[in-house]
């Protein structure tokens, strides 16, 4: 049976103060809730995260890693670091990873390797833009960027996957992605995952919608079958709304 998850993405937010003050908020208002709770926050505040997390059900993940283990990579942090401080999930292949600083599939691709290989868990991220959707091409887009990434990966490697789907088309651009559209795609990416591996692995992964869930639409978003839960960015900043977005699945 596959995991139901609530994951905040924090990105290039919060400085240290901030940070504790926000995961002692969390922390003290976490509801009972069968579903796993993950926060993300920046790399200079992992650490103190996990240690301040340590008696908490809330789990600290990374939102990036490089896919070599050492070496000249200024500014680049490998999988045994992350490991080192008690992180053992981390964040690949976000759409702004990808359209910022350029990562694609093939490194995209080595970074999931890399994980897996240290026994990490991979939150995988994909989706198409705009263009992509208005064009009547997202289907496509979205089957070519899980097969070039993952569909090398051998059947026993996808216990350790969560696939997190991004309809960057609905991210900021004032379109807006509706319910339906989520389950929609959603359930394309099973019939996918059941067409490239078996209906075991399809049904097993857990599928999360990262298109800007909100306290105000996270209920009938998390109601759809194939939809698992979801990668909150702006909403997790804001313990009472990430804490709201966690009672409604």
């Amino acid at each position: 049976m596959r995991s139901k998850i609530v994951a905040g993405n924090w990105k290039m937010n919060k400085n240290h103060k901030e940070t504790e003050a926000l995961l002692a908020e969390l922390s003290a208002k976490l509801p009972d809730t069968n579903a796993e709770v993950m926060v993300a926050p920046t790399f200079v505040n992992l650490a103190s995260a996990v240690e301040h997390l340590e008696s908490s059900a809330i789990e600290v993940i990374a939102q990036n890693m490089h896919f070599e283990e050492s070496g000249a990579f200024t500014g680049e942090i490998s999988a045994d670091m992350l490991l080192d401080i008690g992180v053992d999930t981390v964040i690949i292949g976000h759409s702004e990873r990808r359209a910022y600083f350029g990562e694609n599939d093939e490194i995209l691709r080595k970074k999931v390797v890399a994980g897996l290989a240290k026994g990490m868990r991979i939150m995988f991220c994909f989706g198409e833009e705009l263009q992509d959707r208005k064009s009547g091409d997202h289907f496509k887009v979205v089957a070519s960027q899980l097969k070039n990434a993952l569909f090398g990966l051998p059947a026993s490697e996808w216990t350790k996957i969560i696939l997190a789907y991004e309809p960057v088309w609905a991210i900021g651009t004032g379109e807006t992605a509706s319910p339906e559209q989520a389950q929609e795609m959603h359930a394309f990416i099973r019939k996918t995952l059941t067409e490239a591996y078996n209906a075991k692995i399809a049904d097993n992964v857990s599928i999360l919608y990262g298109g800007s869930v909100k306290p105000g639409n996270a209920v009938e978003i998390f109601s759809k079958p194939d939809v698992d839960g979801g990668l909150i960015g702006g909403a997790a900043l804001v313990a009472d709304d990430f804490i709201a977005i966690i009672k409604a699945i």
